[in-house]
């Protein structure tokens, strides 16, 4: 069986195929916490990521409807990225891992 035609049989392992790529919850986290970004803003915040991926990984979050893309004709162009509605929706759970990712945190630090 073809894997790229394999349909997911549960809502989350579709959502999982879409969050789990490299750097993704990475870009959706910054722009939950930032707001509406210009690339080469997000990019110096993501610490060794390339522009190349980067722009691969916004490309996809656009096509999934999570982020839109707002582009600005001047000289030079202005282009921010921002989340969606849809991508809003994720917002709890971000929130949770953020909790959950400071809790660990503190006990690596009380270890060292």
């Amino acid at each position: 069986m073809n894997n790229y035609a394999h349909k997911p049989a549960c809502p989350v392992e579709s959502m999982f195929r879409v969050l789990m790529g490299p750097w993704t919850m990475y870009i959706l986290w910054n722009l939950r916490q930032e707001g509406p970004i210009r690339f080469g803003v997000l990019k110096r915040q993501l610490d060794g990521i390339s522009s190349k991926i980067l722009t691969q990984r916004l490309r996809m979050l656009e096509r999934e409807g999570l982020i839109y893309r707002n582009h600005k004709p001047t000289i030079p162009p202005e282009v921010s990225y921002g989340l969606t509605e849809h991508g809003r929706e994720l917002g709890d759970a971000l929130d949770s891992l953020e909790t959950v990712a400071t809790r660990w945190q503190k006990r690596e630090d009380a270890k060292a």
